[in-house]
């Protein structure tokens, strides 16, 4: 997600960091530092747990939990996992990423992407400028191309617009149901080589952990 448009409570998410010895596990911002280590550590109903625990001690901040509508979706949770990403919009309204794992939550819970589209939320792409963000909406809203969001971040030449890039074109053709470009694009996501940690590389790796395809078959 746009790190530009979360609270400061939010942006320690962007890595994963251990909990300090001495903050208590009684404050939101504990459990929702401890729900993005059990996520990374593929351990995803306890971060859902945590994440709840979050927005019932701090009811405030329930909607800018875009990590828990991550969560929800690898738990099989779609319904859930729709509506917190309807909430975040009330609070991240030009995030190209909301939109897409909405979609991605939506088309899973109707098991159609055409029904899903109509559901898509809309943003003005041009207010998140993050490569290659305008292309990957495109996709998902059906008048883009897989390629079209790779040849832009290869125009980018970043290695975040590329990890993007894999990433979002690998969930695009897993919810498409195409299997083997899904895992060839979300290894590579895991992959690339980025300057700092990132929640979004992290969600790469755990999701190739509960798809098992960093298992070799036999």
């Amino acid at each position: 997600m746009n790190p530009k448009t979360l609270l400061p409570l939010l942006i320690i998410l962007t890595m994963p960091t251990l909990l300090p010895a001495d903050e208590p596990l009684d404050s939101a911002n504990a459990y929702i530092r401890r729900g993005a280590e059990h996520f990374f550590a593929n351990r995803i109903a306890e971060s859902i747990a945590d994440f709840d625990k979050a927005a019932e001690l701090d009811p405030k901040i329930a909607p800018e939990l875009w990590q828990r509508g991550i969560s929800y979706y690898y738990a099989g949770e779609f319904k859930k996992g729709r509506e917190q990403f309807e909430s975040h919009k009330t609070v991240n309204p030009h995030d190209v990423e909301n939109p897409a794992w909405h979609l991605l939550c939506t088309a899973r819970q109707l098991d159609s992407l055409d029904k899903a589209r109509e559901f898509l939320i809309k943003v003005d792409t041009s207010e998140d400028t993050r490569e290659p963000m305008k292309e990957i909406y495109a996709l998902y809203a059906g008048t883009g191309t897989p390629d079209s969001v790779l040849k832009r971040a290869e125009e980018e030449g970043t290695n975040s617009a590329k990890m993007y890039a894999h990433l979002y074109v690998a969930l695009y053709y897993e919810v498409t149901k195409d299997e083997p470009q899904a895992k060839a694009h979300m290894l590579q996501a895991a992959a690339v080589k980025l300057a700092r940690p990132s929640y979004m590389q992290e969600v790469a790796r755990v999701h190739i952990l509960q798809r098992k395809w960093n298992e070799e078959k036999k």
